[in-house]
Order: structure tokens, then sequence, then C-alpha cells
């Protein structure tokens, strides 16, 4: 780069200006202001560049940052600032043309280095400003982790967390001040957590204990789900999410939502999905936002309205599943209104709805299925086949 941009995120270590590279303190050398939160400014040596305490909440920071266009500005960030840091959120409101990183080794590498554990193979988490609910679809005994934490009252909200799970025998390595001279690291089984710690901190786990494990197919079962009755059952789930076919990156409107359980298993298909859920009725749709932070999936929108009304002006969707309340208005609104290449799934168990996907069938291809299912159930003395209400699903990619 023949000239160098006007801003400059630098990762800092615990151990300030000593462990930077040259080309950090060349940055430093010519920067007219130096931004970041005040533990990291209290890490450099004085210098003539003004110095300026990133505000809290940290998106207060933004435009007071981007008044400074036209001046050599270092912001400052902990190790790495694109692991779970600040780059990538100053990146999306830069031309790339406009800023460099400079990154420090971060709190992650410090860790497995510590202990030993290939970086690779381990789930990293940004927990210091997410739920913990994060941790919840992977907690499996087994698990190893590392995760980022607020601060050192944080740590015991973790460890009261995994207790709560079942998960109260993991292992924690909870690693204070990593990489400079306050380090400590003070290992400790969750529910044996005593003592005080100090932020920044990060800790490691070690999932043991014999807390309910999330499966890793769809169609887990119902208790997973809080709800009044109007859900879409565990077999028939499967089916429908199999229908639905996600896919990396893609958005589903969840129409009907009852409980939530189709756009949450959609949303624990992979990481970069989304939902949006519409549910007309207000309990419904408080209940579906409690299941989604309960399992840690606050990516999930709910909106209470009745579709079609409520579906104007939401981000289009990838895929669609209609669960209940589809109505020859809906469905015309649907494929009146839907790009091509929509995937749309819908199911019905009465005969109205059955009649409606059958012509939409007959018009527009796709898939009908009917599923048909029973489940032994006690029959006098004996057992019997309890035979659950035919479902049928129509399929298209429009």
């Amino acid at each position: 780069m023949s000239e160098a941009p006007w801003l400059t995120i630098i990762g800092l270590g615990e151990d300030g200006a000593e462990g930077l590279c040259s080309a950090s303190l060349a940055a430093l050398g010519r920067a007219e202001v130096v931004m970041g939160p005040q533990r990291h400014l209290a890490l450099l040596p004085e210098a003539r560049a003004e110095r300026v305490v990133w505000p809290v909440p940290f998106a207060e920071g933004v435009p007071q940052l981007l008044a400074l266009r036209g001046r050599q500005v270092v912001v400052l960030a902990s190790g790495d600032p694109f692991w779970f840091g600040v780059g990538a959120v100053l990146a999306r409101h830069l031309e790339r043309d406009e800023w460099r990183a400079l990154p420090g080794p971060s709190c992650f590498s410090l860790a497995a280095g510590q202990l030993g554990w290939p970086l690779d193979g381990l789930l990293c988490l940004g927990l210091h400003a997410a739920p913990l609910a994060r941790l919840r679809p992977h907690l499996a005994p087994g698990l190893r982790a590392l995760v980022t934490l607020r601060d050192g009252a944080a740590v015991a909200e973790l460890a009261d967390y995994l207790c709560a799970a079942g998960f109260g025998a993991s292992r924690l390595w909870v690693m204070e001040a990593l990489g400079g001279p306050r380090e400590r690291v003070t290992a400790v089984r969750a529910d044996l957590l005593q003592g005080a710690f100090a932020h920044p901190v990060c800790v490691a786990l070690q999932v043991q204990g014999g807390g309910a494990v999330l499966p890793l197919a769809s169609g887990r079962a119902d208790g997973w789900f809080d709800s009044d009755g109007q859900m879409t059952k565990r077999p028939v789930r499967a089916l429908t999410l199999s229908a639905l076919a996600p896919r990396p990156g893609k958005h589903l409107w969840d129409i009907g939502g009852g409980s939530g359980s189709i756009a949450l298993e959609w949303l624990l298909a992979h990481p970069s999905l989304a939902a949006t859920s519409i549910e007309p009725r207000p309990d419904r749709a408080e209940r579906i936002r409690g299941n989604a932070a309960r399992l840690g999936l606050e990516r999930l929108a709910v909106i209470t309205g009745r579709a079609p009304e409520a579906l104007a002006g939401l981000a289009a969707p990838d895929a669609v599943f209609v669960g209940g309340g589809l109505d020859a208005a809906l469905l015309d609104w649907l494929l009146g209104q839907l790009a091509p290449g929509t995937r749309l799934v819908a199911n019905a168990v009465t005969l109205e709805t059955e009649a409606l996907l059958l012509g939409a069938h007959a018009r527009q291809g796709g898939d009908l299925l009917r599923i048909e299912l029973a489940q032994a159930a006690p029959l006098g003395s004996r057992t019997g086949w309890a035979a659950a209400r035919p479902v049928v699903q129509w399929s298209v990619t429009l």
C-alpha cells in the first residue's frame, strides 16, 4: 500500500506497546488521534496524539470516529479485532481503502496455547456482548470451548448457567489478563467455583455432566419447545425441515409460528441462517421469543400479525413454511409475490386446506406427500396403534 489509510485498527495485548509489531508502533507514532477504551489507552506510553475514550454504548463511538476523517487515527482493540471484535463493525461503515488492521494475538490463541488445545478443534464464542444461552445448542459431554465474557462477575454467571443446565461437573479454566503482567489462570469445576475475577477474562471449558443434549438432527423432541399444543410434532417437523432444505445463508418465513419449532430447527441447522416467524396471537408470539431465548437463537425475528398483511415490508425469504392459517387469499398472495426460486412448503390437516394444496399442485407442480403416523398406546390391558390425523404436505420451488 503506497499511502497509509487514515484509520489503523491495532490489536493491543495486555503487555501494551511492548508486544506491538513495528508497523503498529509506526502507526501510533504518526497518529494524530488515538481512540479506544480507557483500559487500552492506559497501556500506552505518553505521546503527542490526542486521546479519545471510546464511549459506552459502543455504537455512539462510530459517528464520533467517522467525524475524524482526514486525520491520522488509530483505534485500539483487544488482540485480534476480527475475532468477535470491533474490526467487522467498523469495516461495515468504511470503504476498503480507508482502513487497515494490524491484529495482535487473540485471546483464543493465547488460551489455546496455555492448555495445549488445538484451536481448529475448539468452539470459540464471544459472549462478552451476547447471552450465555448461545452455548445451549452446543452443550454436550466432552465439548471443549473458549468463550470471552463481559467482566469478572460473568464468570460466576457462566458457572451458574452450566449448573442449571445439568453440567455443573464441567471443568473451567478462568484466564485473566492473558499475555500481560497480571496474567492468572484458575482451574476449577463449575459447581465449585469461588472467588472474584477481573476483566479482561476468557474462560476455557470442558463440558461434563448429565444435562440434556440437543440432538444435531432435525426433529428434536417436542419437549425442547414450550407450547400450548399448537406445534408441528417431531416426526412431521423432521419431514418438513427436509422439504424446506436449509442451505447456508438463507432466510425462512415461518407463517403461523405456533411454538416456533420449525423456525428454531431451521436456525439450528447452520449459524448463517436467519428466520422470521409470523404469529397472529400475541401470547404465542411471546412464547416463540422465549423458546428462541432459551436456545440462544436471537437470530429469530418474531412478528405479531396475520399473514398476508404482516408480510409487507419484510426481508424477502428464500424459503416459506405455512403451518397454520392457510387460505385461498394467503396462497394467492404467496404465489403472486414470492420470487422465482423460493422454496414453499405447506402442511394441511383439514379437508379444506388439503383441497387448496391439491389445486396448487395441479397448477404449480411440486411434490405432494401424505403423512400418516401411528404411535403405540395402551388399548385396554394391551397395546395398540393410535393413529394421528393425516397431514398432507405440498412442497415446490417456485
